[in-house]
């Protein structure tokens, strides 16, 4: 399939080979095999949690002390540690401390990237093509993370005794969310490219994005210590000991959702796409399938709400 965030796209052979033939492509490639790619510029706060995120030595009260030098990303948190979706206890907390302590450090930092991100996407000032596509990737990445925890809550409720379901909703709410994370590196690289005096029509520079995004992606998500459900996810492939058994995983759950919105969106490349589902799977997506555009939109922004981001 496609890269995920970029279902709306029609892939077009004859300005993939321009593409290709292109100085920036190239210069992307270079960047690629050099893991040279410039990482999107995200507060320090969110690097600092990154970094202690590696450190296996690193304490909740570390990681909600660098949390409270940011206000707002630290009132985020605790908003979102309130939510539906990843309060399970249904107990309210009030102090960053207690929020950290409730997600934990990896889910804090997945969290306040993915928000990071966001904000990149939805903020940053290039020209009127890059600034477009970027707020299109934001909008694509909510959809399809929505759709992501949609199939997650779907399946536990469905599940039975035997059924070896242990997907977190929360997580396949970040790993959606994060998926195309290499398209503002991308993009970013593009419109410096053009302030250089250079040219490339901005249709044969997207099968660039398209077909590059997947690479940058599982890059950016390396360096910053992400684990393989996010990798999986973002390359749309399996990286690293492949699952045992029957088990699904968040990359399974990935390419459903990606099926299902190319079914809601009357995409016509549908008929070549296949997807490999379980029994559990398929009452998930025929649950979802069925329900009215309207219904399934409402699904979509309540997902939205209930996470608090």
């Amino acid at each position: 399939m496609n890269h995920l965030s970029f279902y709306w796209l029609q892939p077009d052979k004859n300005k993939l080979i321009e593409a290709l033939k292109s100085d920036f492509c190239k210069l992307v490639e270079q960047s690629i095999l050099s893991n040279n790619i410039v990482l999107p510029p995200i507060p320090d706060v969110v690097i600092k949690i990154q970094q202690l995120s590696t450190n296996e030595s690193a304490t909740i009260k570390e990681v909600a002390e660098t949390l409270l030098a940011d206000p707002g990303l630290t009132a985020n948190v605790i908003r979102v540690s309130n939510s539906a979706v990843f309060n399970r206890s249904n107990i309210t907390c009030n102090s960053a401390i207690t929020a950290v302590s409730r997600l934990g450090i990896y889910r804090v930092r997945d969290l306040v990237t993915a928000q990071a991100i966001e904000e990149l996407k939805n903020s940053t000032n290039l020209n009127a093509e890059c600034n477009e596509l970027l707020k299109k990737s934001a909008h694509s990445s909510r959809d399809f993370a929505a759709v992501m925890t949609l199939l997650c809550q779907c399946m536990a409720k469905h599940k039975e005794e035997e059924d070896s379901f242990y997907l977190e909703p929360e997580k396949a709410l970040l790993t959606g969310l994060l998926a195309d994370i290499g398209i503002f590196c991308l993009i970013s690289e593009f419109y410096e490219y053009q302030k250089s005096g250079n040219y490339l029509d901005f249709d044969i520079a997207t099968q660039i994005f398209n077909s590059r995004c997947s690479y940058v992606s599982k890059i950016v998500l390396t360096l910053w210590g992400f684990d393989q459900d996010f990798i999986n996810v973002a390359t749309n492939k399996v990286n690293g000991h492949k699952q045992d058994g029957d088990s699904i995983s968040y990359l399974d759950i990935a390419r459903m959702a990606n099926h299902l919105l190319m079914f809601r969106n009357k995409d016509k490349c549908i008929d070549e796409h296949e997807v490999e589902i379980t029994a559990l799977g398929a009452e998930a997506l025929y649950e979802l399938s069925n329900l009215s555009d309207s219904d399934f939109n409402n699904r979509i922004q309540d997902v939205i709400k209930q996470s608090g981001l």
